[in-house]
Order: structure tokens, then C-alpha cells, then sequence
């Protein structure tokens, strides 16, 4: 095993000279996350918005389910899609195992809990007096609906933040439903784990260093996003 110094730079040479399999784990990971995100976000936000918004029976047992969805082990959603997606599956005629496409939905069922609880919560959170005063002033409910969702934007961008920090570095469902195909749908969690264990760990360092700096982006995101809620709160 050659010295940690060695591995850095066999690492670092790798990510330089734009490795094609260490290229493809990266471009493999940012198709399926950003295609869950957009996804789970356009059919979150709007059911967080609602929870957050509206008042009817039920609320609060649809968000203990909402809530305990966060919890749920990423490899029982991987086991869930790939029985949707398996040949004997009822999706199973669209061919979506193993490919990108099939990662990106469950990625997708696993960010979208996380958008309808941070959307609501930041929904729910706004000062209560907004929507009354709206309607004295003659909004619509259009109207009213798009002024409380500009308000609570900040933890629009929040859910979007943490969803996309979730969905990148998962491994279970993409281990599962991707299949950790070479140059086809492994990730660089999925490579990083295989790599390690064929003793390959320059690569698996190069990975992780990327993985490392798409962390701090997004923690830096988050950091801004809640510093800016705290002065405008």
C-alpha cells in the first residue's frame, strides 16, 4: 500500500487529468441528483406549501407521516422502487432498473419528504398576521398564495440546499436501483465503496474529495440561507 502522501497525489493527478471513470462516477452522481431534485421539488413545494398554508382535517396526522418519512432507511426506498421497477414490477416495461433514470426516482421518493416538511415548516412559520392582512387589502387567493410563498423563500431555498446535499450522497438506493454499472450508473459513493475495497484508494480519494467540496458548497449554502432568514426574521 503505497503512503497517504502518494495516494493524494495519485488522487489529485486523477481529478487533473480528468480520469474518464472517475469523470463518469461524477457525471453520473450530478445527472441523477439534480434530476431527483428538480422532481421532488416540483412536486414537493407545492404539497409543502399546502400543509404549511392551508388548515383542514387531518393536518396533523398527515404531517406525523410527513415527519416520520424522514426517518425511513434509504434501503427499504431502494427495495420499494426496484419492486416497482423490476421486470416482474408494474414499471417494469419502461426499462428504468439499472439506468439513471431509475436512481433519479428513488433519490427523488427520498428528497421529497424533505422538501414538504422544510417548505411547511417555513410556510407555518410566518407571522401569522400576513394573510389576514392580504385580504383586508384585496389579494386574491392567487394573489395571497404567491405573497406567503415569497415570504417563506428563504426556506424554499433551504429544502432545495438540504434535499440536494441528501440525494448526492446516497448509497443505498443508488447501490440498489442503479446497479453500480460501470460508466453507466455508478456513483461516486457506490465507486468510492468499490474502489476502497479493490484497494484502489487514489480513486477512491478522488471522489471523496469532490464529495468533500460539493459538502462544504452546500453547507456554505445553508450557512448564507439561515443567516439570511435570521436578519430578516
Amino acid at each position: 500500500m503505497d503512503s497517504p502522501a502518494t495516494i493524494f497525489v495519485q488522487a489529485l493527478h486523477l481529478l487533473c487529468a480528468q480520469d474518464p471513470d472517475t469523470m463518469a462516477a461524477i457525471h453520473a452522481t450530478l445527472r441523477s441528483s439534480f434530476a431527483a431534485l428538480a422532481a421532488a421539488f416540483l412536486l414537493g413545494a407545492p404539497c409543502g406549501f399546502f400543509l404549511g398554508y392551508a388548515h383542514f382535517p387531518g393536518k396533523r396526522m398527515l404531517r406525523l407521516l410527513v415527519d416520520t418519512s424522514l426517518s425511513i432507511p434509504t434501503v427499504v426506498i431502494g427495495l420499494v422502487v426496484y419492486g416497482l421497477l423490476t421486470r416482474r414490477g408494474p414499471l417494469g416495461q419502461w426499462g428504468l432498473l439499472f439506468t439513471v433514470p431509475g436512481m433519479s426516482i428513488g433519490l427523488a421518493l427520498l428528497a421529497f419528504p424533505l422538501v414538504v416538511a422544510h417548505v411547511a415548516n417555513g410556510v407555518a412559520a410566518l407571522d401569522q398576521r400576513l394573510r389576514p392582512t392580504l385580504w383586508t387589502l384585496g389579494a386574491s387567493p392567487w394573489r395571497a398564495c404567491w405573497t406567503t410563498l415569497h415570504e417563506a423563500r428563504h426556506a424554499v431555498f433551504l429544502a432545495l440546499a438540504t434535499a440536494f446535499g441528501r440525494v448526492v450522497s446516497e448509497v443505498g438506493i443508488a447501490m440498489m436501483v442503479g446497479g453500480n454499472i460501470k460508466g453507466v450508473t455508478r456513483t461516486m459513493t457506490t465507486a468510492i465503496a468499490l474502489e476502497t475495497n479493490k484497494g484502489e484508494f487514489a480513486q477512491g480519494l478522488a471522489l471523496g474529495l469532490v464529495l468533500l467540496g460539493i459538502a462544504l458548497a452546500t453547507n456554505l449554502t445553508l450557512t448564507l440561507i439561515r443567516r439570511r432568514m435570521d436578519e430578516t426574521g
